[in-house]
């Protein structure tokens, strides 16, 4: 899949498309484009842009802000007009290719070193500002048949489970994606038969860690056949026994020909690892491979080729690679005219190179090198998006992410227009709330329509129910609800602080995910009072008073009423890890005292009375 040749290369694209495509006005397109962003190559999708001089500088470890107040015109202008957002309504989400795991405890961070001057925080903002969900991808950085061992001890395995977890959930990304294809490329066949169990139960393991956290899993892997054929593929990634673990499965349905010429990725072959793929698990988890990237092989060499030539020049060597979006401008540089191969779905050409020269005696002397190329085409990319919409898959993954032509990427638009699904409308409305505010400790209710665009509701669908705190970036589920008949949804709740809360909807092949217009709740603050109704006079009189949410290091004084005024007396008290604070006075002489507590620029409590003996 991703062998670091040239350019390097890795997984992205979802799409489909219908033998008559119909262009819905009304709709969106369905979110069928995903792929990976090496740390080398950020900038092919998002300009590297640096913020004003007044911008809340980036905190190492700290949630980043990259709202359009944090840039300058030209600077937001070239974020909008980036692959990112040009294509956001493509997207749902993207493998960012920036780690390695070396070791159980160690993953090794290469986005650093790609990106010094940009921090990933704020990489990662701009993501999210594109609406798209992050799910890095990463590979195996150990050698030969290390991974293997570490995952045969149970112990050691769990230290590994951790440390991917602890990377997801220390960077609020939405899951992971495992490239471990060391097993496939370097460790060697025969070892496939020991380390497959050890890989499901490493995948097992993940996916509860993970999903616990409400985490994705995804594994990118290379093709694989149905065991019972002849032909099997790397079984070593055990497709049906992972199935129930994972939520994606990114084939790598290219690479068919790297060391003699040919197809990338035949189309029948490419359908047929699709369909053992959907025979063990949903469709729904399965993303078919595409690359971005052509290769050109020397078939020949006539003659001696001069000193002034190029080295490697022989027949066999490996094979150099270019991007799709440099496909046309090579093929005019080398002469040719591209054909369009029925059988594979992909575009070819011959060429020949003359070297003249003299050798390394000083001879006259020539040579003639002949070549192959092929690679995949924006026609390439329609028929494979055809297989996407034939068997509904969750759709294609692209190595990389605006690797491909301007041509490639509007026959990606159209057929995720043709399988569009039905708009689904999510609104959501609040009682109780006065004026977007609740007292705390008092229940609201949050009430749900989910209807299609013809306002026809939509019976029996899970409803969301996702809240961010006021310290938080990222959302989180809290629980989930089913529309009854009339399509609504009705729950009571209570909040313990400001809260943002919106409703969300899982997108189907038919119909769209849905995200209602989100709500902030600010929580007033309640002063709990604890106090004696009596005392004697010139006794201890102990006052406490809980903040409610608990709030460290707030300061509150006791106040009495003197002559219609509050006036502070005895000592201000500082709150505790609680909320707690505590006062202690006492009164002279007999009588009703009337008191409250004051909590510096915020609230007062109610009065209170208390009769001194």
């Amino acid at each position: 899949m991703k062998r670091r040749f040239g350019f390097a290369l890795s997984i992205v694209l979802l799409i489909t498309t219908f033998a008559q495509p119909i262009q819905a006005a009304d709709k969106e397109p369905r979110k069928i484009l995903s792929g990976w962003i090496p740390y080398y190559s950020v900038k092919t999708v998002l300009p590297l842009v640096r913020k004003l001089p007044s911008a809340a500088p980036t905190i190492a470890g700290q949630p980043s802000v990259c709202d359009a107040s944090q840039y300058g015109p030209e600077e937001n202008q070239a974020i909008e007009s980036s692959y990112l957002f040009a294509n956001k309504d493509l997207m749902k989400e993207v493998m960012p290719f920036w780690f390695s795991i070396k070791s159980p405890t160690v993953i090794r961070d290469d986005y650093v070193s790609g990106n010094p001057s940009w921090p990933m925080a704020d990489t990662v903002c701009l993501m999210r500002r594109a609406g798209l969900q992050i799910i890095p991808t990463m590979t195996d950085g150990t050698a030969k048949l290390v991974l293997s061992e570490y995952l045969s001890n149970a112990a050691t395995r769990t230290t590994i489970v951790n440390t991917i977890v602890d990377l997801v959930v220390k960077n609020n990304f939405d899951g992971i994606d495992l490239d471990y294809e060391g097993f496939a490329f370097v460790d060697g066949n025969s070892t496939w038969s020991k380390t497959a169990p050890r890989w499901v139960a490493l995948v097992k393991e993940l996916s509860v860690a993970l999903h616990a956290k409400n985490k994705l899993l995804s594994v990118s892997t290379p093709y694989l056949y149905d065991p019972k054929e002849k032909q099997k593929g790397y079984f070593v990634y055990a497709w049906a026994d992972i199935a129930s673990s994972i939520d994606r499965l990114r084939i790598m349905t290219y690479d068919y020909s790297v060391a003699k010429p040919g197809p990338m990725g035949p189309l029948s072959w490419t359908e047929k690892t699709i369909q053992y793929a959907i025979s063990v698990m949903s469709a729904s988890k399965v993303y078919v491979g595409l690359p971005g990237y052509g290769r050109d092989w020397i078939t020949s060499v006539n003659g001696k080729c001069p000193t002034s030539a190029p080295p490697g020049l022989i027949g066999g060597a490996k094979a150099a690679t270019f991007k799709m979006n440099y496909a046309a401008a090579k093929a005019a540089i080398d002469g040719a005219t591209p054909t369009y191969n029925e059988q594979f779905g992909e575009a070819t050409y011959n060429y020949t190179q003359t070297y003249n020269g003299l050798s390394a005696t000083g001879a006259s002397t020539a040579c003639t090198v002949n070549r192959t190329v092929w690679y995949q085409n924006a026609r390439s990319f329609a028929a494979r998006m055809a297989l996407v919409g034939k068997y509904r898959l969750g759709g294609a993954a692209m190595w990389t992410l605006g690797m491909e032509d301007a041509a490639a990427t509007s026959e990606i638009r159209s057929a995720a227009l043709a399988i569009a699904p039905d708009p689904v409308i999510n609104t959501m409305t609040l009682e109780n709330i006065n004026q977007g505010s609740i007292d705390y400790g008092n229940l609201f209710t949050v009430k749900g329509l989910i209807t299609l665009k013809d306002k026809t509701p939509i019976a029996g669908i899970t409803v969301a129910l996702e809240i961010k705190r006021s310290s938080e970036s990222v959302w989180t589920k809290i629980t989930d609800l089913v529309t009854a008949l009339d399509g609504t949804v009705t729950t009571p709740m209570t909040l313990g602080g400001d809260t943002s809360i919106r409703l969300t909807t899982v997108g189907t092949w038919e119909r769209a995910e849905s995200v209602s217009a989100e709500q902030k709740i600010v929580v007033k603050s309640l002063l709990q009072i604890d106090r004696p109704v009596s005392a004697s006079k010139g006794s201890v009189i102990t006052v406490k008073a809980q903040l409610l949410p608990k709030l460290v290091g707030k300061s509150a004084s006791l106040q009495k009423n003197i002559n219609g005024k509050w006036q502070n007396i005895g000592v201000a008290s500082i709150s505790d890890a609680n909320g707690l604070f505590t006062f202690t006075a006492s009164e002279p002489k007999r009588g009703v005292v009337t008191m409250r507590v004051q909590v510096v620029g915020d609230i007062a409590s109610a009065p209170f009375a208390i009769v001194i003996r």
